[in-house]
């Protein structure tokens, strides 16, 4: 035995110990590919033998986007306690982003989607689902987040089920115009923190327009009139990858809207503002050559990726206000 435990093989056998880590955190930072909701809905609507109903492809969208976090290569790693995915940040930052659009839409379904009105009754399935999407991501034990996601994922399943059985007619999704901007305007709230701190990455300045211009308005203590914003040199990956996420997530659930909201797309005209949104939702899905989020300055040698992040982020979120008040519009 003394052979073998020599300082010298203690020394390989953990270089190739940290080597066989690194490639396993490498192949599970691969970001999960997009897929196609509609053609996804049909085919799961064909083996399950159910009906396309208002509805279904967006379900279908959200069921699918909470299954990738928990089934991606490497599995969910948010809530690791061993090595590689404990030391690894890119990728949760990445499932954090994901995660953040599938809570905002699975409380957009439970309070707007599935009711006709304010005072009408909740959808027994989506008042299990919403809350079971909302345990901490980083809980591991007792219960896990895995656990409680899938089983939010299973009530998800069976709120699809029942709106193409003709017999459950309490299980409903109303595509309205109302509805939608409402979740729009929660996506946009989103996507426009998103925005300022990926700007934030090269520092900047800015006016207080907390009140906006309100001089009747006032807030709970005082802010300077100039502030300053620059994200530390330890979070810029992660905010990138966040973004990437959030980005990944919307983009499949704008897809699912696009079908299930057709007809009152056309009606306001809203069809291309809508595909404005997915395709500058692609755009930030590109691969990223770079081994690492570059960071340089505005106008500097080197590429910034936050900066290019932001713009694309920044021009979705000023077309999904602009679709917001076209739907708002008679």
């Amino acid at each position: 035995m003394k052979q073998y435990i020599t300082p010298k093989w203690l020394i390989g056998y953990t270089s190739i110990f940290i080597v066989f880590l690194w490639l396993l955190s490498f192949i599970w930072s691969f970001e999960p590919d997009t897929f196609e909701p509609f053609a996804l809905a049909n085919q799961q609507a064909t083996q399950n033998q159910e009906q396309i109903v208002a509805g279904y492809t967006i379900t279908t969208s959200l069921i699918t986007v909470a299954e990738t976090l928990l089934n991606k290569s490497g599995g969910y790693l948010s809530n690791d306690v061993l090595p590689p995915s404990v030391m690894m940040d890119n990728m949760p930052s990445w499932e954090f982003g994901a995660l953040e659009m599938t809570r905002d839409l699975a409380l957009a379904m439970r309070k707007d989607f599935s009711r006709s009105q304010s005072q009408s009754l909740e959808n027994p399935f989506l008042t299990k689902a919403q809350p079971q999407f909302n345990i901490d991501s980083l809980s591991w034990l007792l219960p896990s987040a895995e656990s409680k996601y899938q089983e939010g994922i299973d009530n998800l399943i069976a709120y699809r089920s029942s709106l193409s059985d003709p017999n459950q007619q309490q299980a409903q999704f109303y595509a309205r115009a109302d509805n939608l901007r409402d979740w729009l305007k929660q996506v946009e709230k989103r996507m426009g923190s998103l925005s300022q701190r990926l700007s934030a990455s090269v520092g900047q300045e800015r006016l207080d327009t907390n009140l906006a211009g309100d001089a009747q308005a006032h807030q709970s203590t005082p802010s300077a009139t100039v502030l300053s914003d620059k994200t530390s040199w330890w979070q810029l990956d992660d905010n990138f990858y966040e973004a990437r996420g959030a980005s990944w997530a919307l983009l499949h659930f704008l897809k699912g809207v696009e079908v299930d909201f057709a007809d009152v797309l056309e009606k306001k005209n809203a069809q291309v503002s809508l595909r404005q949104i997915i395709r500058e939702l692609e755009a930030t899905q590109e691969s990223l050559w770079s081994p690492m989020v570059l960071n340089g300055s505005g106008f500097g040698m080197l590429a910034n990726h936050s900066l290019v992040m932001a713009n694309y982020i920044s021009r979705a979120n000023a077309a999904l206000i602009e679709l917001s008040e076209l739907l708002n519009q008679g």
